[in-house]
């Protein structure tokens, strides 16, 4: 049966959700595996090496995605680009459902099962195929090195002829995977490093990458590893808290996020005011709204001397490997979804069930019925 990877058409996004050495393990699978021509260009995987692989590369996404019984996707399909799907397709993307209803409806019509990585259950064994951690650890490890090369000083403390240079003092905010890649590398490259997180459990994590934790006295442990939302009371706190650890540090990384929710902002336009000039902020979460109360998605915003980067897809600005883990985390998943090369969804399986947003067209609970207007 045909699996097919289409070319992303969300602009700025240079990954691709096969490459060919797993698009090689899914044809010895069983798998026929069709390829857009071009879609792993930009992410330095040729048509060549697809076709070595054993992929057929198809000239445009219409022929790529005719007859395809798997469709797999980084971003979400839009409405149009869902029209190209075949009948009862099965369909695996970052979907973000609420972002994505138009297609959704489109898919319901045609009765494809659709499933999405930002579902996944946060359990051990769906640890090999959660690529929300692969691409957050790109990201993390992405918004270190922008903060390295934005400050306009060294990272690591240096002893020369002409003086001691003191090492940057860098701020991590939000310890999660990306926070914990954002801190490790921060480390690597010699800066002293302070992490922030509301997870009380997010301390030992912080403080065996070598960071000293900041504790404000406000914690707001979630479910499944996030942190919950935080009230408007809990959240003057915090920023009230924070004043003086923002307007100490050299380079501020803010990574924080709530699932389904718009970043919480955490460094105020009265912080970035404060801080010395030549400091940086770099918002990870500016997709979703940005932690920082000036950022602006995908541009450099310079207040007081101070410059706020607002990260527009981090990962994708590292194509090649956030790729390479995307797909390997397709290919895990597809353990549950298929069987020699056929469509197969285990629906007993919690991983399957959790990430399914529709069944053979019909939603898979409540929350994508309410998106649809229909009954589960």
């Amino acid at each position: 049966m045909k699996l097919a990877i289409a070319a992303e058409t969300v602009a700025g996004e240079r990954r691709v959700a096969v490459v060919p050495d797993v698009a090689k393990r899914l044809v010895s699978a069983g798998w026929s595996v069709s390829v857009q021509s071009g879609a792993g260009v930009e992410a330095a995987f040729t048509d060549a090496a697809y076709a070595a692989a054993g992929a057929d590369v198809a000239a445009d996404a219409a022929s790529c995605l005719a007859d395809a019984m798997a469709v797999v996707r980084v971003q979400p399909p839009s409405a149009e680009e869902a029209a190209l799907v075949p009948e009862g397709a099965l369909v695996l993307s970052f979907l973000q459902p609420a972002a994505s209803v138009d297609a959704l409806r489109v898919l319901s019509a045609s009765g494809c099962s659709v499933f999405s990585f930002d579902l996944l259950p946060r359990i051990s064994r769906a640890q090999s195929m959660d690529a929300l951690s692969s691409q957050a650890t790109v990201s993390g490890y992405r918004a270190a090195l922008t903060a390295a090369t934005r400050l306009g000083r060294f990272f690591p403390m240096l002893m020369t002829a002409a003086g001691t240079v003191p090492p940057a003092r860098v701020l991590v905010m939000g310890v999660g995977v990306a926070g914990l890649q954002a801190i490790a590398t921060c480390r690597r490259l010699g800066a002293v490093v302070r992490a922030y997180d509301v997870r009380a459990a997010a301390k030992e994590e912080a403080e065996s990458l070598g960071a000293t934790f900041v504790d404000l006295g406000v914690s707001a442990e979630g479910i499944g590893g996030y942190a919950r939302e935080l009230t408007p009371e809990e959240l003057a706190a915090q920023q009230r808290a924070l004043v003086d650890e923002v307007t100490k540090s050299d380079a501020v990384v803010t990574t924080a996020a709530v699932p389904g929710r718009r970043a919480p902002v955490l460094v105020t336009r009265g912080m970035v005011e404060a801080m010395g000039t030549g400091t940086v902020v770099v918002d990870m979460a500016a997709d979703s709204g940005g932690n920082c109360e000036v950022t602006e998605r995908g541009k450099d915003v310079v207040l007081e001397g101070t410059t706020v980067v607002g990260m527009a897809n981090p990962a994708s600005g590292m194509p090649t490997h956030a790729s390479v883990l995307y797909a390997r985390n397709v290919l895990n998943i597809f353990a549950l979804l298929s069987s020699e090369g056929a469509v197969a969804p285990d629906w007993d399986d919690e991983i399957v069930a959790g990430t399914c947003v529709l069944r053979e067209g019909r939603p898979a609970g409540a929350s994508t019925a309410g998106l649809l207007g229909s009954a589960p």
